[in-house]
């Protein structure tokens, strides 16, 4: 029987605050449009991170299943493929926080919507049991998608536009055409944490056979990739403060700058794919940061 230390390593909480970030982010500017409510939030707060334990303990499921997690990967161990849980039991442990996500899922989405449009609300359903969906066949089930390199696209979506945009709509009722820019910026940032775990593993997926872009792309162009798409989550980020201000507070959030720019200088000049890996809780740390001060820019313009 796995140990509830084995059940914690699965769940993978270094990727929480990624998790997080969107979440914090839809709230603060629901907070800056004058709408915030309490309960949504903090149910879309619980909500997210039951679905990214899910994602986490389906992706260590997936990639036992397909080989890819072996003695050649360069991440930390995985507990399917290191024998500290078996398929069985990570099985029922997707089973159970599956539902458990669903019934937050349910309670966040009756909470924000049913007294809107009841076709809304199904809507929203719906999201959510596609984001279960996605969470599960990125690397579990015979048709993968990020094994065919669509990882990259399904993290912009779903830990950029549809938590942003989709709590912001919860918390107010309505969708602010300007608040695609942050969600923008959470996008692309979680996508360049995505980007990072992929340039560390490239020689091991390649021979796994997992063509993630970074293995399509080789390491060279998967670096330009990688400060291509930090430049534009900070690009977009800019350009709302600039379009929506109201206060120098807003501008709270280019404190975390110094974060990306040494960090992304330092992955240039990185040799050994292995030695990328720091830089992964990095970018989400930095990442995290940057949407604390967002927030707490856009609060205290509403003050």
């Amino acid at each position: 029987m796995a140990s509830p230390k084995s059940w914690i390593k699965a769940a993978r909480l270094r990727t929480l605050p990624l998790a997080l970030s969107g979440i914090i982010m839809g709230c603060g500017l629901a907070w800056f449009y004058g709408s915030i409510n309490w309960l949504v939030s903090l149910l879309a707060i619980a909500t997210a991170i039951f679905i990214q334990v899910f994602s986490n303990f389906a992706n260590d499921y997936g990639d036992s299943q397909k080989g890819t997690d072996n003695e050649f990967r360069v991440g930390p161990a995985r507990t399917v493929q290191s024998g500290e849980i078996s398929k069985k039991e990570m099985k029922l442990g997707m089973f159970v926080i599956g539902i458990l996500s669903f019934i937050l899922g349910v309670w966040l989405v009756y909470a924000g919507t049913w007294h809107i449009s009841k076709i809304v609300f199904l809507s929203f359903i719906g999201l959510g049991v596609l984001s279960l969906i996605a969470a599960y066949f990125y690397t579990a089930g015979k048709k993968s998608y990020g094994y065919v390199g669509l990882g990259d696209l399904a993290v912009f979506l779903f830990f950029g536009l549809l938590p942003v945009i989709g709590v912001f709509y919860l918390n107010t009722g309505y969708i602010q055409t300007a608040i695609v820019l942050p969600a923008i910026s959470m996008g692309f940032f979680s996508t360049g944490v995505l980007n990072l775990n992929n340039m560390r593993d490239i020689e091991n997926d390649q021979q796994s056979g997992k063509k993630t872009l970074a293995v399509r792309m080789g390491q060279k162009t998967s670096r330009i990739y990688h400060a291509l798409i930090i430049l534009l989550g900070w690009a977009a980020a800019v350009i709302f403060a600039i379009n929506q201000f109201t206060s120098i507070h807003q501008w709270l959030f280019l404190l975390s700058l110094p974060l990306f720019t040494i960090d992304l200088t330092k992955v240039f000049r990185v040799k050994e794919a292995s030695k990328l890996d720091p830089f992964l809780k990095r970018l989400a740390l930095a990442t995290l940061a940057f949407t604390l001060l967002f927030y707490s820019g856009l609060v205290l313009s509403n003050m």
